[in-house]
């Protein structure tokens, strides 16, 4: 190793990545949790330390230069080895205190997860959860979370999932719905019939046509890309919407309706990185978890 061919500090490259990344001074400065001109200073010492200019500043605005492009993969790549280092020192902690980041979606954040803290605080009293409802998917290896509840099994290597339960699936509604708009079924009229989409409306209108509805843009009047509202929404009235039975369970003013369509199953995974495995709070949280869901 040349030692003396290193002229810089992470702290210095952890700044221009941080810029490259968040688009401006300001953001990046919000980021790391600095100064604007703290990350200012560190860019100039890194440009001096590598003798090279890595930003166009113009204004407010930042871009990079060909040298900075070039080397951005390479800082990329020495972040990534920062926080594996980060990840495994964290994976050797034995002790049950401290915190664990849980992140789910907002309808499963909301109504399942608060029902595992009587066990957690009689486990491990000491132990601090932090849940993230989140409709996007947290990633994992940048530490965003330490448990990630998801409906699809991760591809990534250096994580670790485990089938917890599949979730049946079903269409709800309340009876005011049933009463402004009749009692829907497959085979009959579905013109005037309201759904409330969640995400991508081709997507959800491709799904429900595989199960024998064929649904168009006027029976979607409502939207929203938060699964609370979509449920309010159905809760007043306005529309059917999709829910898991255990959810749908604590609301009483729900009935099941098109139920000649069989009920639909989504896989719930339980996942974390491979490295945090061996933290004992991480598992510990990792199997309450995985016998909350599965239903032991």
């Amino acid at each position: 190793m040349n030692w003396n061919a290193i002229s810089f500090d992470w702290n210095q490259a952890r700044s221009f990545l941080a810029v490259a990344e968040e688009g401006s001074l300001s953001a990046a400065a919000l980021a790391l949790k600095l100064t604007q001109p703290t990350i200012t200073r560190q860019l100039t010492a890194l440009e001096e330390g590598l003798n090279v200019m890595l930003l166009e500043r113009t204004g407010r605005t930042v871009s990079l230069t060909p040298a900075g492009l070039d080397l951005l993969d390479h800082v990329r790549a020495m972040a990534e080895g920062a926080n594996m280092m980060s990840l495994a020192a964290s994976g050797q902690s034995q002790d049950i205190e401290g915190k664990v980041r849980v992140t789910a979606s907002e309808m499963t954040a909301v109504y399942l997860l608060p029902d595992i803290l009587d066990r957690l605080s009689q486990t491990a009293p000491d132990l601090q959860l932090e849940i993230a409802a989140d409709n996007s998917v947290r990633d994992l290896l940048l530490r965003e979370a330490d448990i990630a509840i998801r409906h699809m099994r991760p591809e990534q290597p250096n994580l670790i999932a485990k089938l917890a339960c599949d979730q049946t699936m079903r269409f709800y509604a309340v009876d005011e719905y049933i009463t402004r708009y009749g009692i829907p079924q497959q085979t009959g009229d579905m013109s005037e019939h309201q759904f409330v989409s969640f995400g991508d409306f081709e997507r959800i209108v491709g799904y429900l046509k595989l199960v024998g509805l064929d649904l168009m843009q006027r029976n979607f009047r409502y939207a929203s890309n938060s699964q609370l509202v979509e449920w309010e929404i159905a809760r007043k009235g306005h529309a059917i919407a999709i829910m898991n039975d255990n959810i749908a369970a604590k609301f009483p003013e729900f009935r099941p309706v098109l139920t000649e369509i069989e009920p639909f199953s989504i896989p719930v995974w339980l996942v974390a990185h491979r490295e945090l495995q061996t933290s004992r709070r991480i598992r510990l949280v990792f199997d309450i978890l995985a016998d909350a869901l599965s239903g032991r």
